[in-house]
């Protein structure tokens, strides 16, 4: 299962690198995913050529709860806050915040 999370907003490559490390020290992520940094492809309808996600490419052992709950803890301690969407198997969910509706929502994507 691959997972994919992108930011938009003025400080989106920083706090993208930001969450790319929080992801990669929390052992309950780590434990069931291999996390990268890529682009992906745009339509070609699409302005510019390529956005800078991370990339959960995940087991049968991964809890989407585990990466809300990391999502929300990461989002805390954050002073920008650019939105931030995470896309699987053609479900997505575009995040503002990290209230606990930010959990459900995430979970539902997950689903």
């Amino acid at each position: 299962m691959l997972i994919n999370i992108r930011m938009d907003g003025s400080d989106a490559d920083r706090e993208l690198a930001s969450l790319y490390a929080w992801l990669r020290e929390e052992p309950d992520i780590r434990g069931h995913a291999r996390i990268s940094c890529g682009t992906a492809e745009v339509d070609s309808s699409e302005m510019g050529a390529a956005f800078d996600i991370i990339q959960l490419m995940v087991d049968s052992g991964f809890q989407a709860l585990n990466l809300a709950l990391s999502y929300t803890t990461w989002r805390a301690t954050r002073s920008s806050r650019p939105q931030v969407t995470i896309e699987y198997n053609g479900n997505s969910v575009s995040l503002k915040d990290s209230d606990p509706d930010t959990v459900a929502a995430i979970i539902r994507a997950l689903r």
